[in-house]
């Protein structure tokens, strides 16, 4: 029987070993790689010979990794870490890089700043990837695990190995069909109206609706929808609010007027939205890494500036 040398270990198998171990599924694991099922199992074969473990078990019609493939996670992780730094060295040529990125963007942070990265990006490198997942309730996990390489979100997951940077600031306006309604005149009106909002398809609310419930401000929600490209549909020709950041007036919710969120000044406060760019700490020095931080914070500064 032949002997399977440690040294056959590659980083490719490694990186694949993860998306399956990530997706619960080979042929989610494929479609992400770009690769055909059969070339995943055939990896996958050969790093079971490797290591000395099945890696996965069938469980009903999906898989499951075993204990050994659990905790062989994280050396993965860090041996393709070492392998990035290894072969990035010390320098980064933006005109030869050929990058692939994963960021992790809800659909407003995602529609508002990453075509125009894409777009300036990709035309001073070589070659871009882009690839945007849903940040949901944003984990630290995600990035521990290599899931993204950064992650756009007003709600940054704290940890110590997790870094943060402020992109913008933004905050919450109501918005309404000036065609079928005038705005609200005052807290009792904006109070009194049904409302549009957005919860999140892991149940998650908006923070600005969490932060009015918890001071007591208590509205009518007639629809939620899972993201804020489906609150115009509602909206339009209704006699609802929609409370979404300003930031869309330009985006989603063009044709549409908008007020000032009709409360007291000293709930001012609960209107703002941050947003945040975080990633891990061990691409803190990372060259590459630090020019597309720059690339994301000069398309940020003029998205805010108008």
């Amino acid at each position: 029987m032949n002997k399977i040398d440690h040294l056959a270990l590659d980083g490719h198998a490694l990186e694949l070993f993860l998306a399956v171990l990530e997706e619960g599924s080979v042929t989610a694991a494929a479609t992400r790689l770009g690769l055909t099922q059969s070339a995943v199992s055939h990896a996958l074969n050969k790093l079971r010979r490797i290591v000395g473990d099945p890696l996965f078990a069938k469980s009903g019609r999906g898989i499951v990794a075993t204990a050994h493939a659990q905790a062989l996670a994280t050396k993965a992780r860090s041996l393709i870490d070492e392998m990035r730094s290894f072969a990035g060295g010390v320098t980064f040529e933006p005109a030869s890089a050929q990058l692939s990125l994963t960021i992790a963007a809800n659909d407003f942070q995602r529609d508002l700043l990453l075509p125009g990265f894409f777009g300036h990006v990709a035309a001073q490198v070589k070659n871009l990837d882009l690839r945007v997942i849903p940040s949901q309730s944003p984990s630290p996990a995600m990035l521990r695990e290599n899931r993204c390489d950064l992650m756009i979100t007003p709600l940054p997951p704290s940890g110590i190995d997790i870094v943060q940077k402020r992109l913008l600031s933004d905050h919450y306006v109501c918005y309404y069909d000036p065609k079928t309604r005038a705005a609200p005149s005052g807290r009792g009106a904006y109070l009194g109206a049904r409302h549009i909002t957005v919860v999140y398809t892991d149940n998650e609310r908006l923070d600005f609706d969490r932060r009015l419930a918890a001071n007591g401000f208590h509205r009518d929600i007639a629809i939620s929808v899972p993201s804020f490209s489906g609150v115009p549909s509602f909206l339009r020709g209704s006699q609802m609010l929609a409370s979404m950041p300003s930031l869309l007036a330009s985006g989603v919710m063009r044709g549409f007027a908008h007020v000032q969120i009709p409360l007291a000044s000293r709930t001012r406060t609960l209107a703002e939205l941050p947003m945040f760019m975080v990633w891990h700490q061990r691409y803190q020095k990372d060259p590459a890494h630090r020019w597309i931080r720059s690339r994301l914070e000069a398309v940020a500064a003029t998205v805010a500036g108008g």
